[in-house]
Protein backbone atom coordinates (compact mmCIF):
# COMPACT_ATOMS: atom_id res chain seq x y z
CA UNK A 1 0.00 0.00 0.00
CA UNK A 2 1.92 3.03 -1.22
CA UNK A 3 1.25 6.70 -1.66
CA UNK A 4 -1.85 8.07 -3.35
CA UNK A 5 -3.68 4.80 -3.72
CA UNK A 6 -7.14 6.27 -3.35
CA UNK A 7 -9.45 7.25 -0.54
CA UNK A 8 -9.53 5.20 2.65
CA UNK A 9 -12.79 5.11 4.61
CA UNK A 10 -12.50 4.39 8.33
CA UNK A 11 -15.61 3.89 10.46
CA UNK A 12 -15.53 4.48 14.20
CA UNK A 13 -12.69 6.88 13.43
CA UNK A 14 -13.10 9.39 16.26
CA UNK A 15 -11.10 7.47 18.88
CA UNK A 16 -9.22 4.31 19.74
CA UNK A 17 -8.42 1.82 16.99
CA UNK A 18 -10.20 3.85 14.31
CA UNK A 19 -8.27 7.04 15.08
CA UNK A 20 -4.97 5.16 14.91
CA UNK A 21 -5.93 3.59 11.58
CA UNK A 22 -6.71 7.09 10.31
CA UNK A 23 -3.31 8.39 11.40
CA UNK A 24 -1.38 5.47 9.97
CA UNK A 25 -3.21 5.57 6.63
CA UNK A 26 -2.71 9.33 6.38
CA UNK A 27 1.02 8.77 6.93
CA UNK A 28 0.94 6.34 4.00
CA UNK A 29 -0.50 9.06 1.78
CA UNK A 30 -4.15 8.02 1.70
CA UNK A 31 -6.77 10.75 1.58
CA UNK A 32 -9.34 9.90 4.24
CA UNK A 33 -13.05 9.78 4.88
CA UNK A 34 -13.54 9.58 8.64
CA UNK A 35 -16.89 8.24 9.82
CA UNK A 36 -18.16 8.51 13.40
CA UNK A 37 -20.99 9.91 15.50
CA UNK A 38 -19.08 12.69 17.31
CA UNK A 39 -18.58 15.74 15.09
CA UNK A 40 -16.27 17.53 17.52
CA UNK A 41 -13.78 14.68 17.68
CA UNK A 42 -13.95 14.17 13.92
CA UNK A 43 -13.22 17.85 13.29
CA UNK A 44 -10.26 17.78 15.66
CA UNK A 45 -8.81 14.66 14.04
CA UNK A 46 -9.42 16.07 10.57
CA UNK A 47 -7.40 19.18 11.35
CA UNK A 48 -4.62 17.22 13.04
CA UNK A 49 -4.13 14.73 10.21
CA UNK A 50 -4.38 17.29 7.43
CA UNK A 51 -1.73 19.40 9.13
CA UNK A 52 0.58 16.50 9.98
CA UNK A 53 0.45 14.57 6.70
CA UNK A 54 -0.73 16.98 4.02
CA UNK A 55 -3.54 14.71 2.84
CA UNK A 56 -7.18 15.50 2.14
CA UNK A 57 -9.37 14.52 5.08
CA UNK A 58 -13.16 14.59 4.92
CA UNK A 59 -15.59 13.71 7.67
CA UNK A 60 -18.96 12.03 7.58
CA UNK A 61 -20.97 12.27 10.78
CA UNK A 62 -23.13 9.17 10.96
CA UNK A 63 -24.78 6.85 13.44
CA UNK A 64 -24.63 3.47 11.74
CA UNK A 65 -27.61 2.26 13.76
CA UNK A 66 -29.80 4.63 11.73
CA UNK A 67 -30.74 3.29 8.29
CA UNK A 68 -30.56 6.74 6.66
CA UNK A 69 -27.06 7.40 8.04
CA UNK A 70 -25.92 3.92 7.07
CA UNK A 71 -27.21 4.48 3.54
CA UNK A 72 -25.17 7.69 3.32
CA UNK A 73 -22.00 5.85 4.29
CA UNK A 74 -22.79 2.99 1.89
CA UNK A 75 -23.06 5.49 -0.95
CA UNK A 76 -19.67 6.98 -0.11
CA UNK A 77 -18.03 3.57 0.26
CA UNK A 78 -19.42 2.47 -3.11
CA UNK A 79 -17.80 5.40 -4.95
CA UNK A 80 -15.15 4.52 -7.51
CA UNK A 81 -12.42 6.53 -5.77
CA UNK A 82 -12.39 4.40 -2.58
CA UNK A 83 -9.42 2.04 -2.34
CA UNK A 84 -9.76 0.82 1.23
CA UNK A 85 -12.53 0.34 3.78
CA UNK A 86 -11.78 -0.29 7.45
CA UNK A 87 -14.95 -1.51 9.14
CA UNK A 88 -14.02 -0.62 12.70
CA UNK A 89 -17.25 0.80 14.16
CA UNK A 90 -19.05 -1.50 16.54
CA UNK A 91 -20.85 -1.87 19.84
CA UNK A 92 -19.61 -3.69 22.92
CA UNK A 93 -22.76 -4.35 24.88
CA UNK A 94 -21.11 -6.42 27.58
CA UNK A 95 -23.34 -7.66 30.37
CA UNK A 96 -25.80 -10.47 30.94
CA UNK A 97 -28.66 -10.53 28.46
CA UNK A 98 -31.16 -10.79 31.33
CA UNK A 99 -30.14 -7.29 32.39
CA UNK A 100 -30.49 -5.77 28.92
CA UNK A 101 -33.52 -4.82 26.88
CA UNK A 102 -34.27 -6.35 23.51
CA UNK A 103 -33.59 -2.94 21.96
CA UNK A 104 -30.12 -2.88 23.51
CA UNK A 105 -29.38 -6.32 22.12
CA UNK A 106 -30.66 -5.30 18.71
CA UNK A 107 -28.36 -2.25 18.76
CA UNK A 108 -25.32 -4.54 18.95
CA UNK A 109 -26.61 -6.51 15.98
CA UNK A 110 -27.26 -3.35 13.96
CA UNK A 111 -23.69 -2.14 14.40
CA UNK A 112 -21.71 -5.36 14.52
CA UNK A 113 -23.66 -7.36 11.95
CA UNK A 114 -25.95 -5.26 9.75
CA UNK A 115 -23.64 -2.27 9.25
CA UNK A 116 -20.53 -4.33 8.58
CA UNK A 117 -22.45 -6.49 6.12
CA UNK A 118 -23.94 -3.61 4.15
CA UNK A 119 -20.71 -1.61 4.06
CA UNK A 120 -18.65 -4.63 3.03
CA UNK A 121 -21.14 -5.36 0.26
CA UNK A 122 -21.05 -1.76 -0.96
CA UNK A 123 -17.26 -1.69 -1.01
CA UNK A 124 -16.91 -5.02 -2.77
CA UNK A 125 -19.46 -4.02 -5.41
CA UNK A 126 -17.22 -1.08 -6.26
CA UNK A 127 -13.99 -3.05 -5.97
CA UNK A 128 -15.25 -5.66 -8.44
CA UNK A 129 -15.77 -3.02 -11.10
CA UNK A 130 -12.11 -1.99 -10.83
CA UNK A 131 -10.66 -5.37 -9.84
CA UNK A 132 -8.90 -3.59 -6.99
CA UNK A 133 -9.44 -2.58 -3.39
CA UNK A 134 -8.95 -3.72 0.18
CA UNK A 135 -11.54 -4.54 2.84
CA UNK A 136 -10.51 -4.75 6.49
CA UNK A 137 -13.06 -5.97 9.03
CA UNK A 138 -12.31 -5.67 12.73
CA UNK A 139 -13.47 -8.76 14.58
CA UNK A 140 -12.45 -9.99 18.02
CA UNK A 141 -10.97 -13.07 19.62
CA UNK A 142 -14.25 -13.39 21.55
CA UNK A 143 -15.59 -14.96 18.37
CA UNK A 144 -14.03 -18.10 19.88
CA UNK A 145 -15.15 -17.36 23.44
CA UNK A 146 -18.82 -17.84 24.36
CA UNK A 147 -19.46 -15.63 27.37
CA UNK A 148 -22.17 -15.37 30.00
CA UNK A 149 -21.44 -11.64 30.05
CA UNK A 150 -21.46 -11.05 26.33
CA UNK A 151 -23.77 -13.40 24.48
CA UNK A 152 -24.78 -11.12 21.61
CA UNK A 153 -21.38 -9.41 21.40
CA UNK A 154 -19.57 -12.75 21.17
CA UNK A 155 -22.11 -14.01 18.64
CA UNK A 156 -21.79 -10.88 16.53
CA UNK A 157 -18.02 -11.27 16.35
CA UNK A 158 -18.43 -14.93 15.38
CA UNK A 159 -20.54 -13.59 12.51
CA UNK A 160 -17.79 -11.15 11.53
CA UNK A 161 -15.28 -14.00 11.56
CA UNK A 162 -17.26 -16.32 9.32
CA UNK A 163 -18.61 -13.54 7.10
CA UNK A 164 -15.16 -12.09 6.42
CA UNK A 165 -13.42 -15.42 5.94
CA UNK A 166 -16.16 -16.56 3.57
CA UNK A 167 -15.76 -13.36 1.56
CA UNK A 168 -12.02 -13.98 1.41
CA UNK A 169 -12.72 -17.42 -0.08
CA UNK A 170 -15.20 -15.93 -2.55
CA UNK A 171 -12.63 -13.39 -3.77
CA UNK A 172 -9.58 -15.66 -3.51
CA UNK A 173 -8.89 -15.59 -7.27
CA UNK A 174 -9.13 -11.80 -7.58
CA UNK A 175 -6.72 -8.96 -6.75
CA UNK A 176 -9.17 -7.71 -4.10
CA UNK A 177 -7.72 -8.03 -0.61
CA UNK A 178 -9.86 -9.00 2.36
CA UNK A 179 -8.50 -9.15 5.90
CA UNK A 180 -10.01 -10.07 9.25
CA UNK A 181 -8.29 -8.47 12.25
CA UNK A 182 -8.83 -10.25 15.57
CA UNK A 183 -7.91 -8.04 18.54
CA UNK A 184 -7.57 -9.35 22.05
CA UNK A 185 -7.74 -6.84 24.93
CA UNK A 186 -6.83 -3.34 23.71
CA UNK A 187 -6.36 -0.19 25.80
CA UNK A 188 -9.12 2.01 24.39
CA UNK A 189 -12.44 3.37 25.66
CA UNK A 190 -14.04 -0.03 25.03
CA UNK A 191 -14.50 -0.98 28.68
CA UNK A 192 -14.81 2.48 30.26
CA UNK A 193 -17.56 3.47 27.80
CA UNK A 194 -19.61 0.59 29.19
CA UNK A 195 -18.93 1.43 32.81
CA UNK A 196 -16.45 -1.42 33.17
CA UNK A 197 -12.86 -1.55 34.38
CA UNK A 198 -9.87 -2.63 32.30
CA UNK A 199 -9.11 -4.95 35.22
CA UNK A 200 -11.44 -7.50 33.63
CA UNK A 201 -8.22 -8.78 32.00
CA UNK A 202 -4.68 -8.88 33.46
CA UNK A 203 -2.69 -5.72 32.71
CA UNK A 204 -0.09 -7.69 30.79
CA UNK A 205 -2.75 -9.00 28.37
CA UNK A 206 -3.34 -5.60 26.76
CA UNK A 207 -1.95 -4.14 23.57
CA UNK A 208 -2.17 -0.46 22.76
CA UNK A 209 -4.27 0.60 19.80
CA UNK A 210 -1.04 1.64 18.08
CA UNK A 211 0.47 -1.83 18.50
CA UNK A 212 -2.68 -3.44 17.16
CA UNK A 213 -2.98 -1.25 14.08
CA UNK A 214 0.70 -1.42 13.19
CA UNK A 215 0.56 -5.22 13.34
CA UNK A 216 -2.70 -5.32 11.40
CA UNK A 217 -1.29 -3.16 8.61
CA UNK A 218 1.82 -5.34 8.47
CA UNK A 219 -0.49 -8.33 8.14
CA UNK A 220 -2.44 -6.63 5.36
CA UNK A 221 0.78 -5.82 3.50
CA UNK A 222 1.80 -9.47 3.86
CA UNK A 223 -1.51 -10.68 2.43
CA UNK A 224 -2.75 -12.35 5.61
CA UNK A 225 -6.32 -13.59 5.67
CA UNK A 226 -6.59 -13.42 9.44
CA UNK A 227 -4.36 -11.27 11.64
CA UNK A 228 -4.21 -11.92 15.39
CA UNK A 229 -1.59 -9.44 16.63
CA UNK A 230 -1.30 -10.74 20.20
CA UNK A 231 -0.93 -14.43 19.26
CA UNK A 232 2.76 -15.25 19.91
CA UNK A 233 2.98 -18.60 18.09
CA UNK A 234 1.28 -19.05 14.71
CA UNK A 235 1.27 -22.80 15.33
CA UNK A 236 -1.54 -22.24 17.83
CA UNK A 237 -3.67 -20.84 15.02
CA UNK A 238 -2.61 -23.65 12.68
CA UNK A 239 -3.67 -26.22 15.28
CA UNK A 240 -7.05 -24.53 15.65
CA UNK A 241 -7.55 -24.58 11.88
CA UNK A 242 -6.48 -28.23 11.68
CA UNK A 243 -8.99 -29.14 14.39
CA UNK A 244 -11.75 -27.19 12.59
CA UNK A 245 -11.11 -29.03 9.33
CA UNK A 246 -11.01 -32.38 11.15
CA UNK A 247 -14.31 -31.56 12.87
CA UNK A 248 -16.03 -30.78 9.58
CA UNK A 249 -14.72 -34.01 8.07
CA UNK A 250 -15.81 -36.05 11.09
CA UNK A 251 -19.41 -34.82 11.12
CA UNK A 252 -19.88 -36.13 7.58
CA UNK A 253 -20.07 -39.69 8.92
CA UNK A 254 -23.71 -40.12 7.96
CA UNK A 255 -24.29 -41.96 11.25
CA UNK A 256 -25.69 -41.07 14.66
CA UNK A 257 -22.92 -41.21 17.25
CA UNK A 258 -23.02 -44.24 19.53
CA UNK A 259 -23.35 -42.05 22.65
CA UNK A 260 -26.90 -41.15 21.55
CA UNK A 261 -28.09 -44.74 21.30
CA UNK A 262 -30.02 -46.00 24.29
Amino acid sequence: MGKNKGWAVVTGASSGIGAVYAARLAARGHPLVLVARRPDRLASLQAELSRAHGVDVKTLVADLERPSDLADVEARVAADDVALLVNNAGAGGLGKSAGMSADQLERIIKLNVTAITRLSHAALTSFRQRDAGALVNIGSVVAYAPSAGGSVYSASKAYVLNFTRSLRMEYADTPIRIQLVMPGPIRTEFFSSQGLSDAVFPAEAYLTAEQLVDAALAGLDAGEEVTVPSLPDIQTWNALETARVAFMKAIMSGQVASRYHG
